[in-house]
């Protein structure tokens, strides 16, 4: 298990993530821990102290993002306009996509899935799946209100992430460019939105 964040410094935790995402997005899961110090600022030792293990430094990265899908989704006002929050989820989905640190996470995943499936898989956890659970959860609330109805919202969060991604993850993974502008993230993704509301409307 990870350490508590609390235990260092938060600016110095954030050097560190960054300095992980951008040192193994260069060079993949196989960099050093003495790399990512270097980059972050700090030693070696201390990368090890918070963390534990690799697996344990990429499910701290993964698990930034879970952070801003729970803001989202435990906003003031989110669950009575599930339309609104969805569409925000949906560009949060989006944005990541455009984003090559997040894409050098998912690469890193895949490409350490057959070398070391612990941290792919801590990567897939905290990552991805804990997003769509954390989704899942929103629309079981959203059905027992009445305002949706999903008899297996973990499927419908799969669904709805679907929709929104199938069109632009795969190109970006392969290294073509996507070129979505704002506006076209959010009319893509009050569409997805507006979409799935008429598909599971009570």
């Amino acid at each position: 298990m990870a350490r508590l964040i609390g235990q260092i410094d938060v600016s110095k935790n954030e050097a560190i993530l960054d300095a992980a995402v951008d040192v193994m997005g260069d060079h993949g899961l196989g960099a050093s821990m003495e790399a990512i110090a270097r980059r972050a600022g700090v030693s070696k030792q201390t990368i090890y102290n918070h963390y534990g293990s690799k697996a344990e430094l990429a499910r701290a990265m993964s698990e930034r993002r879970s952070h801003e899908v729970a803001e989202i989704l435990d906003a003031p006002g989110a669950i009575e306009n599930p339309a609104d929050t969805l569409a925000r989820y949906a560009g949060l989905l989006l944005r990541a996509v455009l984003n090559p640190r997040s894409m050098a996470v998912y690469k890193m995943a895949m490409a350490a899935s057959s070398v070391m499936p612990d941290v792919a898989a801590a990567i897939y956890e905290a990552g991805p799946r804990a997003s769509r659970l954390r989704l899942a959860e929103f629309l079981r609330r959203e059905t027992e209100a009445g305002r949706l109805r999903t008899p297996d919202p973990l499927q419908a969060a799969e669904f709805f992430a679907g929709m929104v991604l199938g069109r632009y993850q795969t190109p970006t993974l392969l290294g073509v460019c996507v070129a979505l502008t704002e506006a076209d993230v959010d009319q893509v993704s009050r569409e997805a939105a507006a979409r799935f509301m008429r598909a599971y409307a009570p």
